[in-house]
């Protein structure tokens, strides 16, 4: 993880934009989310049935849209 581009100038006192901004860049940076995960350990057992589920989902998302897709011919 690099610390690049989380830098925001103060211009003109005008704090409140700074802060907008800087919390934009750490949203798009994915600092928060990061940090997030690392708050408690997550066992590789529970990673694994998160990534499976999360699989599922995405086939599930795939088959429903090509379902639409054939329907509409």
């Amino acid at each position: 993880m690099s610390m690049n581009g989380r830098r925001v100038f103060v211009k003109d006192g005008n704090v409140e934009k700074a802060l907008r901004k800087f919390k934009k860049k750490i949203t798009e940076s994915g600092l928060l989310l990061d940090l997030k995960d690392r708050e408690t350990y997550t066992k590789p057992s529970i990673k694994n049935k998160i990534a499976r589920a999360m699989a599922k989902k995405r086939w599930q998302k795939y088959v429903s849209q090509q379902n639409e897709f054939t329907r509409k011919k």
